[in-house]
């Protein structure tokens, strides 16, 4: 099998790597300590746990409660050394001022929710948002009074216009798309939460230093750290970041009030995995794109849903706005195969691991048909789908890992015939 990196046109192997690379420098310092006269420091800072934390008298303690729009440490569920120096990690690489570490993704999709809509509030979200951010919304918030509308992701601003009511507090996106990869109009939802009054909330997961939420009109990003900062598929991690005092205040105290907070070492682990996460993904977003590539010219794919290729819906958005890819990306098949024939497929792959999230170091397959829920037409519906992750095998591996699994589909519905 030769090489698939032989695919890739240079100039768009530099489109997709660009950020990352000009990210890694910005990466290794964040959150270390520099050492001052004789006192050494730890590369690493150390991971300090605690609940209780002491004071020397009482209005010491009334005076630190004082702090917590601040780095104060208060009481361990209110945040921990390690923790502060992850958030203003996070906040730099997002272009915010503030960021608030939660337990998981799903919680730092949730918390804004909690502390920007109003009972009785309208809240639109794209029909291509994570599946719990969905459940979220449809289970919880629907029994508190808060209307749910959504939106195809790639509706126009005429559209959009179209479906904002008085009371809409939130609009929520996901750029590109859980499992179908739409890239979003930011700034164009920008525009319009600014003439409304609405808060824009985009998850901006796969985009993580690559798209700047907040230069693009966001007021709030959202990060499952879980994901490409962590890096090592060995912690679940979220974080929220904003870029102004009046979005800063209610998200802390929802996430006070709510109890959300990360543990110290899972903080630990990802501030140590942001350290490489440039240099891994700008090999890891290399091979996804030969690998894309490879796949677009395989009889049984009907379309590759990879942001960086014209395939993908939205990607005169993600050329405009972003710096790289992520090595995340879909795969519709062929009408002509079934479900059945693409999990045989994924069940004979050898290299691929069968499984959710993504981010990681190794490369992950995942059959997308039947767990998405959409309102709104989908590239998915086209076809059978599946979602790829690259991680850090050797291209030319992979590929004669799918070569095997696609050719022996082909062979087994040439065999049998249409269902």
């Amino acid at each position: 099998m030769t090489d698939p990196m032989a695919l890739v046109p240079p100039d768009l192997l530099e489109s997709v790597v660009r950020g990352w690379r000009d990210l890694s420098p910005r990466l290794v310092p964040l959150g270390r300590d520099t050492p001052q006269g004789a006192k050494g420091v730890f590369v690493n800072p150390p991971a300090e746990r605690g609940s209780t934390v002491l004071f020397s008298s009482v209005g010491a303690m009334e005076q630190a409660g004082q702090g917590r729009y601040g780095d104060e440490l208060i009481y361990g569920a209110m945040g921990t050394p390690i923790g502060h120096r992850l958030e203003q990690a996070i906040a730099l690489i997002e272009g915010g001022t503030h960021a608030q570490l939660v337990p998981s993704g799903l919680a730092a999709c949730a918390l804004p929710f909690l502390a920007y809509a109003q009972a009785g509030a309208h809240c639109l979200l794209s029909d291509s948002v994570y599946g719990p951010t969905r459940r979220f919304a449809e289970k919880v918030l629907r029994r508190f009074g808060v209307e749910i509308t959504y939106f195809p992701p790639t509706a126009t601003e005429a559209e959009l216009r179209g479906l904002i009511q008085p009371n809409t507090q939130i609009i929520f996106a996901e750029s590109p798309g859980s499992h179908s990869f739409e890239v979003q109009d930011v700034p164009m939802l920008g525009r319009l939460a600014a003439e409304t009054g609405a808060r824009l909330i985009v998850d901006n997961t796969w985009g993580i230093g690559l798209f700047s939420p907040f230069a693009h009109g966001a007021h709030v990003s959202v990060q499952a750290l879980t994901k490409y900062p962590s890096g090592h598929s060995d912690t679940i991690i979220g974080a929220v970041t904003v870029a102004s005092e009046a979005d800063w205040r209610p998200l802390r105290d929802a996430a006070i009030q709510a109890g959300q907070v990360a543990g110290p070492d899972d903080c630990a682990l990802t501030l140590r995995g942001l350290r490489t996460m440039g240099v891994r993904q700008a090999q890891q977003a290399a091979t996804a794109l030969a690998v894309a590539l490879w796949l677009q010219d395989r009889p049984e794919v009907a379309r590759v849903l990879h942001p960086a290729l014209p395939s993908c819906p939205g990607h005169e958005y993600w050329k405009r706005d972003f710096t790289g890819a992520s090595s995340l990306f879909g795969v519709v098949f062929d009408a002509a195969f079934t479900t059945a024939d693409m999990v045989a497929m994924i069940d004979g792959l050898g290299l691929f691991g069968i499984g959710a999230s993504w981010g990681g170091y190794e490369s992950l397959v995942l059959p997308t048909t039947g767990g998405i829920s959409r309102q709104c037409p989908s590239v998915t519906q086209a076809g059978p789908t599946c979602r790829l992750h690259i991680g850090l095998e050797a291209g030319e591996a992979l590929v004669a890992d799918l070569a095997r699994g696609l050719d022996g589909m082909s062979a087994a519905r040439h065999r049998h015939g249409p269902a």
